[in-house]
């Protein structure tokens, strides 16, 4: 049985400011504190056992990968499928503005400007997951937040559990270690939960979602409330 390493990116000036980038033509790179911690995580990688590094097409994520082999590897993949979220006319804004409108639609509609919706990002880059599957390991996989957000979040689900729209932060260059098996078997699951899902109506009573940073993670609340006009604006993340 081989294994699979994902890994968010490292930091970037952007990171720290809690904006978006879903645009891979703009040339964001990682801060000094990004590429300090691709060397530290390279510890945690078995570099000379590494048959396949896989990227999504974001400068970020090809440079993490790239500090990230140290040693002579072979030639890195590129795969648009784990790109980032189209965010549209939220791109290079706060995720605070994203967060809310996400609130606000839920994760079957496309933010305006948008070519996919969350959900669909999320099949995407699930797919590209399967895909990597197919290429030898031990596969080192950099992408970013979500993907690896989705994944931790489904490790540690509990039974019967929906998929929510918001989830906790991933952290930076911390490799998620996955067998092959096990990580074939998340990707039907999370499938199977993404297909079989009902769009929603947007402001639909009785939910409140509140998103608030805890510790360096975004961290997405749901409380059931009476309908009311008032509604929490959800913090950056």
């Amino acid at each position: 049985m081989t294994t699979t390493y994902l890994l968010r990116h490292g930091r970037t000036d952007y990171s720290d400011q809690y904006l978006v980038n879903g645009d891979p033509t703009r040339d964001i790179r990682l801060n000094d504190e990004g590429v300090s911690a691709c060397g530290q995580a390279s510890s945690m990688l078995p570099l000379h056992t590494v048959r396949t590094w896989l990227a999504s097409e974001f400068p970020r994520v090809q440079q993490t990968a790239s500090l990230l082999m140290r040693v002579s590897a072979p030639e890195l993949i590129v795969d648009a499928r784990l790109n980032e979220l189209d965010y549209g006319k939220f791109e290079g804004g706060p995720f605070l503005e994203y967060g809310a409108w996400l609130d606000r639609h839920g994760g079957v509609q496309r933010p305006p400007g948008g070519r996919e919706a969350q959900r669909e990002g999320m099949r995407r880059m699930l797919s590209g997951v399967r895909a990597a599957l197919e290429y030898p390991g031990p596969r080192v996989l950099v992408c970013h937040g979500l993907l690896v957000s989705v994944l931790r979040w489904h490790r540690d689900r509990s039974p019967g559990q929906a998929v929510p729209v918001f989830f906790p932060e991933a952290p930076y260059v911390e490799p998620l270690v996955v067998d092959d098996e096990v990580l074939h078997d998340w990707i039907v699951a999370l499938l199977a939960d993404l297909d079989g899902e009902e769009p929603q109506e947007p402001d639909a009573p009785g939910i409140a979602a509140e998103l608030r940073i805890e510790r360096g993670s975004a961290v997405a609340t749901f409380d059931a409330v009476d309908n009311s006009p008032e509604k929490k604006e959800p913090p950056h993340a």
